[in-house]
């Protein structure tokens, strides 16, 4: 059972993330029923550690502290932060013993550096699941979950995702009650629907040919119409064939994909900015029905429309 908590204190570590760890494992809920945790911050030198914003945090216990801990936490620091290597030997003692460990957003770099993520999969925040999968090769980097768990190692992905990965912890070690109850004390679902990929900015890639840069504009103006590779590749004054080739090269995927991701990406507009039904939307951006829509929304935000409108919506 998960009783002794250590969260890692890093040089330049992300406050948020850091504050939340300390909220749903450091306060004693005993008044609520649940068991309180033998709470722990500790440092590879105890002592003043620098966090952003020109604050400093006094860190009183080493990592000895850590040594019998069932849970080791590491918070999000900057990508690219050189870690102690007494941190990196204390995560390894802690798996290899049997512990949890679990890193918020960030902290997956942490958790890659001590060796923890080879062979496992693993997420981060959203903005830098790229630079994960470069830095630690032998982990395959899931960009659009809430967070990931394998061989009792957490990684979660941006800051709110860090509650989501905590409370799943506590449910599975304590049961959905306890997480429950820490849920509702920090006025939080206790667990959320969908995954990041719901926040992600939809990306347009460069396009290397102007001339299907032109067809590109084209087609966000005429996202309502008939799209299919033979109308586009009479609009180009290329056959089927080439074009789909040729866009492929120019663009870094086919001409299918592309224009459901920018129908996918208008209904998102309008679903945020309008009150439209979700079948005016769905015939609006091009997908005619409104079940095609949710299917998209299912497959590629891990969410519906409806949900994805209460969470965005910009005209409540």
């Amino acid at each position: 059972m998960l009783k002794k908590v250590a969260v890692l204190a890093l040089d330049e570590m992300a406050v948020v993330e850091f504050g939340i760890l300390c909220e749903v494992f450091g306060i004693d809920r005993s008044d609520d029923g649940l068991p309180p945790f033998d709470f722990h911050v500790v440092a590879a030198e105890p002592g003043p550690v620098r966090l952003p914003h020109g604050l400093t945090l006094t860190v009183e216990e080493g990592l000895d502290a850590a040594a019998d801990a069932d849970l080791i936490a590491v918070p999000a620091p900057d990508v690219g932060t050189e870690v102690d290597p007494r941190v990196l030997e204390a995560l390894r003692a802690a798996h290899a013993r049997g512990a949890w460990v679990m890193s918020a957003c960030t902290g997956a770099f942490v958790l890659a550096a001590a060796g923890l993520l080879d062979g496992r999969p693993s997420t981060t925040h959203w903005k830098h699941t790229a630079e994960l999968a470069d830095a630690c090769p032998l982990t395959t980097v899931d960009p659009d979950v809430l967070y990931v768990e394998r061989d009792r190692i957490i990684t979660s992905a941006g800051t709110a995702a860090s509650i989501d990965a905590s409370l799943h912890l506590v449910r599975t070690e304590l049961g959905p009650r306890a997480a429950n109850v820490i849920a509702r004390r920090m006025v939080v679902p206790p667990q959320r629907d969908g995954g990041q990929a719901q926040y992600i900015a939809v990306p347009v890639p460069e396009c290397a040919d102007d001339g299907y840069a032109a067809v590109i504009d084209w087609i966000e103006e005429h996202l309502a119409e008939d799209l299919t590779v033979d109308v586009l590749a009479a609009r180009a004054l290329q056959s089927p064939r080439t074009f789909a080739r040729r866009f492929r090269e120019s663009t870094g995927t086919t001409p299918a994909a592309w224009v459901a991701r920018q129908r996918l990406a208008r209904a998102q507009q309008l679903l945020e900015s309008t009150d439209l039904p979700v079948e005016d939307v769905a015939r609006r951006v091009g997908f005619g029905q409104a079940a095609v829509l949710r299917h998209h929304f299912s497959t590629v935000l891990h969410t519906s429309p409806q949900a994805y409108r209460r969470r965005f919506t910009l005209t409540a």
